[in-house]
This record gives structure tokens, sequence and C-alpha cells, in this order.
């Protein structure tokens, strides 16, 4: 493997990026005991930055530290997902309201050409490239948002879900399908400069129809569903 080269950014940059990326990608699972030592040998670095940037992912409820153990990746916790899930909707919905008037031709063309890919991806589905392209469109659509509260908002709660949407898709094979068609709509309400309520709501119902998905797979004997139109 490759030593990430360190000039570029800050040593403790340098482990955030490398340890959350794995987490991202399910190669550090939940559960999974992250060595200080071992890690800082592998980026030919001291243990400093490394404690710097668990500390980080602790803060992000990414890792969590243990008594006696250490650091772990943290393990899906369903309340934090369902409650960071509904966090999500209200406010990448009140986000792509704010940005909307803002959004050029251009921006939605790309948005659309994302969606295009997701749909050429559910036949041969990876979630975790699915996940990509699915935060990818939704960050075209909120990153023009005026208000850059909002906006720092979404990106830390879309944080705070790295290391569990791939799961949560990879347990509803049948939404995907269901998600980008509902893209699609998110584009239509904008492109027709629709009233500001229906594309908020659209757009938050449009993520708690996913929570809803996750928990009637995780809870086949209760119907389980947010308060959606």
């Amino acid at each position: 493997m490759t030593t990430p080269q360190v000039a570029a950014g800050s040593k403790s940059q340098v482990a955030y990026d490398w340890i959350r990326e794995r987490i991202a990608r399910h190669e550090f699972g939940p559960g999974y005991r992250l060595v200080l030592g071992a890690i800082a040998a592998e980026l030919d670095m001291s243990v400093v930055p490394v404690r710097e940037a668990i500390r980080r992912l602790e803060a992000e409820h990414l890792v969590t530290f243990e008594k006696n153990v250490g650091a772990r990746v943290s393990v899906v916790d369903e309340d934090q997902y369902v409650h960071t899930m509904q966090t999500l909707g209200l406010l990448e919905g009140y986000a792509t309201r704010l940005a909307a008037p803002h959004l050029t031709a251009d921006d939605l063309a790309h948005a659309a050409e994302i969606n295009a890919r997701m749909h050429r991806l559910i036949d041969d589905f990876d979630p975790h490239v699915y996940t990509q392209l699915n935060q990818r469109f939704h960050a075209v659509l909120f990153d023009r948002c005026p208000n850059p509260d909002v906006r720092d908002l979404v990106e830390r709660t879309w944080g705070r879900l790295a290391g569990l949407r791939d799961t949560s898709f990879s347990l509803i094979p049948h939404r995907p399908r269901h998600s980008v068609e509902e893209h699609d709509r998110i584009l239509d309400l904008i492109r027709d400069g629709a009233d500001p309520t229906e594309l908020e709501l659209t757009t938050r119902n449009h993520r708690l129809r996913t929570l809803d998905a996750f928990l009637d797979a995780r809870h086949p004997e209760t119907a389980h569903r947010s308060e959606t139109t």
C-alpha cells in the first residue's frame, strides 16, 4: 500500500481522511478495533496526530472509546440512525427549498446526469457506489443554499451516517429504484418553479421513505411509517 503524502496537509488531517475512508468503505466495520500504534506505523507518523483524528471521529459518532479496550468503529445504533435520518430529512428539505431559486441550468443538468447514472446502476447494484452518487445528487441541490449554517448542518448530518448508508441500502434492495424516480420528481419541481413548500415537503418525504423502508426491513412484523404525504 502506498503511504499517503503528508506535505499537502496536516498529519492529523491525513490520518482522519485515511480512517474515515475505510470506515465508509466498510474495510473497518462496526466494532473494528482501531489500534493507534498500528495506524501510525501504516501512515509513517507518530501516534499524536492519529489520536487527534480519532477524537474528531468520536465527535462525529463514528468511533467510540471503550474502557480497557480503546477505540472501536461505532456499532450501528438503530435509534441513532432513525434520529439522524429524521433530522436529515428536515434539513435537506429546507436547504433544497432555499437553494432552488439559485440553481442554474448547468446545476440541474449535472444533478440529472448523476441520477441517470444511479438509474443505470440499479440492475447491477453496488450499494457503496450508489450511496456516493446519492450524496452527490443531493449536494448539487443544496450546495447553493444561501444560508451557510444550514449547509453546514446538512453536511455534518451526512457525516454522522458514514458507514451506515451502504448497509441500509443493502437491506432494502427495492428502495433504490423508487428513490431515483423520486429524484426525477424533485428535479421536475425545481425546473417548473413549483411552490417552495411543496418542494421542501417532497424532498423531506423522499428521505423519510428511505427510513420507512429500512425500518420495515428490520422489523417486518411491524409497519413503520413516518409522517409522509
